[in-house]
């Protein structure tokens, strides 16, 4: 069964989505690919979610606990593997995790597999930039990228502030 809740947040509110109780889905309001139904809302099974997330946002916690189950292909998961490799507070580019796939020529397919991770915050694709540092596709908007990278990251707040 599916079901979601919304959790409020500094990056607005946030739809987490469970299939049969386990996190399958955290989409920011607005954002690019969202799927065609969330299931039924529910107030159960988002307190470990909620505090995490609670963590994260005051800057007190670098990687989440909470189970998942992302549905996607056996590339985007090789993908989104890659993505929960990238350290709190640092960045990738799109090249780089298509070397570390092992074929540059795969930049494009990473990035579509980035735009399609349904585990936003959670599975970090808001570290991934162009190769030359700039701030690229988030479907969660720029705004909302820059946000996150400040919060992990203080030496960036004065870039999102000014």
């Amino acid at each position: 069964m599916r079901t979601f809740r919304v959790i409020e947040s500094p990056v607005g509110p946030l739809t987490a989505v469970s299939t049969d109780g386990v996190l399958s889905g955290l989409f920011m309001a607005g954002a690019a690919h969202l799927p065609d139904s969330f299931g039924e809302p529910s107030d159960d099974g988002a307190g470990q979610l909620e505090s995490e997330l609670a963590e994260y946002f005051a800057g007190g916690r670098r990687e989440f606990t909470v189970p998942t189950a992302a549905v996607g292909t056996v590339f985007q998961h090789r993908v989104w593997a890659q993505l929960a490799e990238i350290p709190y507070g640092s960045t990738r580019s799109y090249l780089d995790l298509a070397l570390a796939l092992g074929d540059a020529r795969l930049v494009r397919a990473v990035g579509a597999a980035n735009g399609r991770n349904p585990l936003s915050i959670i599975v970090p694709c808001h570290r991934v930039v162009g190769s030359d540092g700039t701030l690229t596709g988030y479907a969660g908007g720029i705004a909302r990228k820059e946000q996150l990278l400040a919060i992990e990251d203080p030496r960036r707040l004065a870039e999102v502030l000014f």
